[in-house]
């Protein structure tokens, strides 16, 4: 069977994002901006940061209250007490720390840096003695569900959407786009008990293909200046369902990194 091609479409003209900014409206105007009608089946792929930036999770770090785990903290990893007070409330736990460096496992349930808090590209609300830094979505299933229904509201059709992040990789270089939330989309196809190209039948292939998809929307949206946040996708190559960030968290017990 031939399958319709993949392709991904960074969408122009979306603004700087404030708190309670309205994103299903600005993503709809873009779409109209931007000559592209959503048919079903369609992803919307978004930067975590235009979410987070919308929900509100500016911290200002001149009013974070150090307590003395995170002063310890910061004295091992050689940062700002106030930056490890925020990755504490964060984390479930601190997994592996070294100067400069601190890994943990988030709230979410996933394993990444800096508990995801984010410096870069971050202003704060018209204050500028403050020093602010923006914290991921309190939950961005929920957040990436919020978007589609009010996309689905507005054109009547079936599509999903997913909230990505830029994350390390255990023995590999580099930062990549990952899902972080998932919305009427698989974040796990599990292909075990299929047959491959030729008759044998698959025992363990799971593929992530929330993360592959992020990945590639990453690589459109660019990693620096961010003027792209939001990712237009056709052609996604599995059937839409309900999904969620879950499916792709690996049980601690089967975690060989740690």
């Amino acid at each position: 069977m031939r399958r319709e091609p993949l392709t991904l479409t960074p969408l122009t003209g979306i603004p700087l994002i404030k708190p309670g900014d309205d994103l299903v409206a600005i993503i709809l105007k873009a779409l109209a901006q931007n000559q592209l009608q959503l048919m079903d089946g369609d992803i919307l792929v978004l930067a975590q940061k235009i979410v987070s930036k919308a929900e509100g999770r500016l911290v200002d770090l001149t009013q974070v209250t150090v307590s003395e785990p995170a002063a310890q903290l910061a004295n091992q990893v050689q940062k700002d007490a106030r930056l490890m007070e925020l990755i504490l409330q964060e984390s479930r736990a601190v997994l592996r720390t070294r100067p400069g460096t601190i890994i943990v496992e988030h709230r979410l349930g996933f394993i990444c840096a800096n508990a995801g808090i984010d410096h870069s590209n971050v202003a704060g609300e018209g204050n500028e003695t403050g020093e602010w830094v923006l914290l991921l979505p309190e939950n961005p299933d929920a957040s990436a569900e919020r978007v589609r229904q009010g996309v689905i509201a507005a054109s009547h059709k079936q599509i999903g959407v997913l909230i990505i992040d830029s994350h390390g990789r255990a023995w590999r270089m580099g930062t990549v786009g990952v899902a972080i939330g998932v919305a009427g989309l698989p974040a796990l196809v599990d292909l075990r008990g299929k047959a491959d190209l030729f008759g044998y039948t698959l025992r363990i292939t799971q593929v992530g293909a929330a993360d592959e998809l992020a990945a590639a929307a990453s690589l459109v949206m660019g990693q620096a200046a961010e003027g792209t946040p939001v990712v237009h996708v056709r052609g996604f190559p599995y059937p839409l369902r309900d999904g969620s960030l879950a499916e792709l968290i690996r049980p601690s017990e089967q975690d060989l990194f740690r």
